[in-house]
């Protein structure tokens, strides 16, 4: 999918002699037509998913596109993390935090571990080394094939339990781990995707013309 999009979108460049640097970022019209999910032809968020979360989600800013990227994943949602994030953001939960270290790591995303990359920083916050934090991301992916975290689940708790945090807060960030192993996205991986949805974005709202014969000439491409 994403070598067709990117395709499609040099296409489109091609015949409107622009390049991906000449397309002006944070365009109000480009999240406006996000919102509403008019998003049919555009990488990543035009799946029936992608398009309910849109206007829950109301993307207004290129990092809001990475969360809505990473978001409608099986990690966040089977790690419990989609409607506390989304009540956050609509001002239905405070955003609290149980320390300065978490918030530090936390903060963009309110409060809920959305990337892996967050994963690694809470159990490194918690005490472990490097290494360690690395071996609990192969254990991630091993878990979805039936491997076992239990090992991972009671170092974590007796970390995070000797820095005095709740253990109800201990189990929801293990439970929450645990969802990254039926796959959640590195943040950086997010940030490609939705350079890629933003330009796509950009062309659909702009030069529909341009995009549509770039989408019917890059086919097939496995969309919805």
């Amino acid at each position: 999918l994403a070598l067709g999009m990117l395709s499609a979108i040099r296409r489109a460049l091609e015949m409107l002699a622009l390049t991906m640097q000449d397309i002006p970022p944070e365009d109000p019209a480009v999240y406006a037509m996000c919102q509403r999910a008019d998003t049919v032809g555009v990488f990543q968020i035009e799946s029936r998913a992608q398009q309910a979360m849109l206007p829950r989600l109301k993307p207004a800013c290129f990092y809001d596109l990475v969360i809505e990227v990473a978001i409608v994943r099986p990690g966040p949602i089977q790690g419990g993390m989609v409607h506390p994030y989304l009540r956050r953001r609509q001002g239905l939960d405070p955003v609290v935090y149980p320390s300065r270290g978490i918030e530090e790591i936390l903060g963009k995303t309110l409060g809920m571990p959305l990337f892996q990359e967050q994963v690694m920083e809470l159990v490194i916050h918690a005490g472990y080394e490097p290494h360690e934090a690395d071996n609990l991301r192969r254990s991630m992916a091993a878990w979805r094939q039936g491997g076992d975290m239990q090992p991972h689940r009671a170092r974590i708790r007796t970390l995070m339990a000797a820095k005095g945090y709740a253990p109800e807060f201990i189990e929801q960030i293990f439970e929450q781990i645990k969802g990254f192993g039926s796959y959640g996205f590195p943040q950086s991986h997010a940030a490609s995707f939705a350079k890629l949805v933003y330009i796509s974005c950009w062309l659909k709202r702009h030069e529909p013309a341009a995009f549509a014969c770039a989408l019917l000439n890059a086919q097939p491409m496995g969309f919805y």
